[in-house]
């Protein structure tokens, strides 16, 4: 199972300075990623190697923030002084997890600063609301060379492990991958905390590894 990204939840009056302040961590800086108009949002991105990136994202005053899963979260998580708000894992096609959650995948879509519409489909972020450990799984409906990774021109900076409080037998049931290797290429380590989630994200850049939670 590959890891997709991970987003940190801010309110839109310390977005800019959560991006900076998470940028001058690892040593590389974010983009503007534009808005997703379905859901309410707005996210700042940080391109990273293999084919991952981090996003940091915000609820904006507007209707579809409430009406919608992923702004209920981003919303939600903000308001509680915002943090890690989940993780995310890609698949190439989302069917047979709609399948097995017996319900359809939602489009969403976010208009990038260039005028570009990425699209893609995701499933999940309700169980993910309830159970913050459970990542959510997107499929991109865009070229490889459009994914929001891809603007990482060489960098050397990835993440390489995650730290998460919860169940991993939950998890590893939730994915469908071996609780041993949940993920390519990147480790998973569970960790004792008061909520279940995420807890930290180990960036490998240009200050070394570091550890951001």
């Amino acid at each position: 199972m590959r890891l997709d990204h991970v987003s940190y939840a801010a309110s839109s009056g310390h977005l800019a300075d959560t991006v900076q302040r998470l940028g001058a961590a690892i040593g590389t800086g974010f983009v503007d990623g534009g808005m997703h108009p379905r859901f309410g949002t707005r996210n700042f991105v940080l391109p990273l190697s293999g084919g991952t990136y981090i996003e940091v994202v915000g609820a904006l005053d507007h209707p579809a923030t409430d009406r919608t899963p992923f702004g209920q979260a981003v919303k939600m998580r903000a308001e509680l002084g915002g943090g890690w708000m989940g993780w995310v894992v890609a698949v190439d096609d989302i069917a047979p997890v709609e399948a097995r959650l017996d319900r359809p995948a939602v489009e969403g879509n976010r208009h990038r600063p260039d005028g570009f519409d990425l699209r893609w489909k995701q499933i999940g972020v309700n169980d993910t609301m309830a159970d913050p450990q459970l990542p959510f799984f997107v499929q991109w409906l865009v070229p490889t060379t459009e994914h929001p990774s891809s603007g990482a021109n060489g960098t050397a900076a990835r993440i390489s492990r995650l730290e998460i409080a919860g169940d991993p037998s939950r998890v590893s049931e939730w994915l469908g991958s071996p609780v041993e290797h949940l993920l390519d290429d990147i480790d998973v380590v569970w960790v004792d905390a008061d909520d279940a989630g995420v807890v930290a994200v180990y960036v490998d850049g240009p200050h070394g590894t570091v550890c951001l939670d």
